[in-house]
C-alpha cells in the first residue's frame, strides 16, 4: 500500500516538473562560449539562424559588468546603432531577457562603436501554437432507411367486376320449365288435330247432304 502511494506521489511530482519546465522555456547562452563579446568565433547572426526560440524561453548575456550593456531597442534603432533611446538596458554583467510575446527582438551593444563593429543581435520568437488535436476515427455514416409504403390492392369498382361475377353463380336449367313446355306443346297439338278432324266431317256432311 505503501509504495503504491509513493509512486503515485512520485509521477505527480514529475508531472509537475515537466510543467513547470515548459512554462519556463529554454534558456540560450548568447554567443556560446564566447559570450557578449566584441569578437566571437561566431557571428551573432549566425547564431540566431540556427536556433529556434519561443515565447517564455530565456537569453543568458554575459560580460564584465561596467564595460559593457545589452539594450533592447526598436528596429530604426537598431539598424542606426542609436544607444539614445532603449526600450530596455540590462547592465547587470549576467543578464537575462525572457520573451513574453512573439515577433522580433533587437539587441544591441550599450557601446556605439562595438554596435557598428557588429555586435547586435535579431531574434524572431515563434508564434505559440495549440497542440493539434488528434484525429478522429473514420466512421461512415449510413443513411436511415425510410420506410416504405404498404401496398394495398387497388379499389375495385361495383362496375368493374367481370361479367361472369355480376351474374352470380350459374344456375342449372330447371327441368319443370322444360316439362311444362312439352306438356304445352302436346295439348297444342291435340287441340289441332280435334279442329281437323271437325271441319273435315262438316265438309262430308255438307257434301252428302247437296247430294241428297
Amino acid at each position: 500500500m505503501g509504495s503504491k502511494r509513493f509512486s503515485g506521489s512520485l509521477f505527480v511530482m514529475l508531472v509537475l516538473g515537466f510543467l513547470l519546465g515548459v512554462s519556463r522555456g529554454y534558456k540560450f547562452y548568447v554567443g556560446g562560449k564566447d559570450g557578449w563579446a566584441t569578437n566571437p568565433s561566431e557571428r551573432y547572426s549566425h547564431w540566431a539562424e540556427r536556433n529556434r526560440f519561443q515565447v517564455n524561453d530565456t537569453l543568458f548575456f554575459k560580460y564584465k559588468k561596467g564595460s559593457d550593456s545589452v539594450l533592447i531597442v526598436s528596429k530604426d534603432d537598431y539598424n542606426s546603432c542609436n544607444t539614445k533611446n532603449p526600450i530596455k538596458s540590462l547592465t547587470d554583467g549576467d543578464s537575462t531577457f525572457i520573451f513574453d510575446r512573439s515577433g522580433p527582438f533587437f539587441f544591441i551593444s550599450g557601446n556605439a562603436d562595438d554596435c557598428n563593429k557588429g555586435k547586435k543581435l535579431i531574434i524572431v520568437v515563434m508564434a505559440v501554437r495549440p497542440k493539434p488535436l488528434p484525429p478522429t476515427p473514420y466512421s461512415p455514416i449510413t443513411p436511415a432507411s425510410s420506410p416504405q409504403p404498404t401496398s394495398s390492392p387497388p379499389a375495385v369498382s361495383p362496375d368493374a367486376r367481370s361479367p361472369s361475377d355480376s351474374a352470380g353463380p350459374a344456375q342449372a336449367p330447371s327441368t319443370n320449365s322444360k316439362s311444362g313446355s312439352s306438356g304445352l306443346t302436346a295439348g297444342s297439338l291435340s287441340v289441332g288435330l280435334v279442329l281437323g278432324a271437325s271441319i273435315g266431317v262438316s265438309f262430308i256432311l255438307g257434301g252428302f247432304l247437296r247430294v241428297v
